[in-house]
């Protein structure tokens, strides 16, 4: 994989995967917050979070979705791939200095079409906390 551009469509195989782990802090919530506008008090007060379901805090849906944006911008299928679509379940809450690891696994590709189907998850551990489906679109190798 060149280190700008990532995989061509012709190095991609059904089956193939990569991951990225990152261990979400106070400062992360704070910051996706900033950037996205969502300043639900259930991301950043810790009094109104106390009387919810979950008994405290919890990250952004969306902040474990970027993480699956995370591998596919810089592993698989790497820099230059375009994010076409992306579906997202979350499953459960990811909560404050847990570490998540977005996985990406190839499922299809359309060498017509230059698009690339994988199957998207979000794992604390051994626990499922986000699955889904994206395809983007993905260069052929330079002639």
């Amino acid at each position: 994989m060149d280190p700008l551009h990532g995989y061509y469509l012709e190095d991609l195989e059904v089956g193939m995967s990569d991951s990225f782990a990152k261990t979400i802090s106070e400062a992360d919530v704070y910051g996706f917050a900033g950037i996205s506008g969502d300043t639900n008090p259930v991301h950043i007060n810790d009094e109104y979070a106390k009387t919810t379901m979950f008994g405290q805090r919890i990250a952004h849906g969306m902040l474990s979705g970027a993480l699956i944006s995370t591998v596919a911008g810089t592993k698989l299928p790497g820099p230059g791939a375009i994010y076409v679509d992306q579906t997202l379940k979350f499953k459960a809450p990811l909560f404050i200095g847990q570490t998540a690891r977005a996985e990406i696994v190839v499922t299809a590709i359309d060498e017509r079409r230059r698009r690339v189907n994988c199957d998207t998850h979000v794992w604390v551990g051994d626990k499922q906390i986000a699955t889904g489906t994206a395809t983007f679109m993905v260069d052929k190798r330079p002639a």
